[in-house]
């Protein structure tokens, strides 16, 4: 029987980077009367808030809201009536700066570091306390835009190899729709799986994952090789619909 419900945030639970629609909102609402919910996924902890627990209905409940930030490298909380940091695997200054210039140096050689078609205060390596993110045409980038830059994943897989060349002592991984990310080995989602297991005392036949980069070489895939019961969605839409139908099943 399936305890925790966790997700992928962009292009599983919303749009990349959006806030996640109303009907969403009121289908993990609903859920989480019942069921844990477990986001987790590379973004940095205010994203976790702006795209979805700031859309909530006050019907949710945010007890059973878990936030795995950063790959799980960081896990929140809500205890008490507020968020609460639990733990945070964050980087030294000079393991963020090695990643970032393995990145930087990866996509100039391979020409994909153009900071002209950022927005203003936006930038292309995000330090994210305990994994670094490149984005290629940054985090402010329109959907139409993120989602044309690099469809087929090619240009992410040849800088993340070119940069793992550079800095062999780290891991980078092909993310979202613009993204790489770039983390201490071993601190991807497996890693942060393990530790949503130990914290919510629950095994892995007791949770169902939803994702859209479960191929491998993907962010979503070490879930899938632990043996996680995995659902791969296209986008919101199609997650949408399958919790739909969970919650008919719970109903009939």
């Amino acid at each position: 029987m399936k305890k925790i419900l966790s997700f992928d945030i962009d292009n599983t639970l919303n749009e990349p980077k959006m806030p996640i629609f109303p009907e969403m909102a009121e289908l993990l609402a609903t859920l989480s009367q019942k069921y844990i919910i477990a986001p987790i996924s590379g973004q940095k902890y205010d994203q976790f808030l702006i795209q979805i627990i700031n859309n909530l209905p006050e019907s949710a409940n945010l007890d059973n809201f878990h936030l795995f930030v950063a790959q799980g490298t960081q896990y929140y909380a809500h205890k008490d009536g507020e968020w609460k940091q639990v733990f945070n695997y964050a980087l030294t200054d000079e393991q963020a700066n090695a990643i970032m210039g393995a990145l930087e140096k990866a996509a100039k050689e391979l020409g994909h570091w153009d900071e002209s078609v950022l927005a203003p205060g936006d930038e292309i390596n995000e330090n994210r306390e305990s994994m670094i993110a490149y984005s290629a045409i940054g985090q402010k980038a329109g959907v139409e835009a993120k989602q044309a830059w690099d469809p087929g994943m090619t240009k992410r897989n040849e800088i993340a190899k070119l940069a793992s060349q550079y800095a062999p002592e780290f891991e980078f991984e092909v993310a979202g729709t613009t993204t790489i990310n770039g983390f201490v080995p071993g601190q991807n989602k497996e890693f942060g799986m393990n530790h949503l297991m130990e914290e919510l005392n629950v095994t892995k036949e007791e949770i169902l994952y939803f994702g859209d980069m479960t191929q491998p070489g993907g962010n979503d895939y070490p879930v899938v090789q632990m043996g996680i019961e995995t659902i791969t969605v296209r986008d919101w839409k199609e997650t949408a619909a399958i919790l739909k139908a969970i919650i008919a099943m719970e109903e009939a």
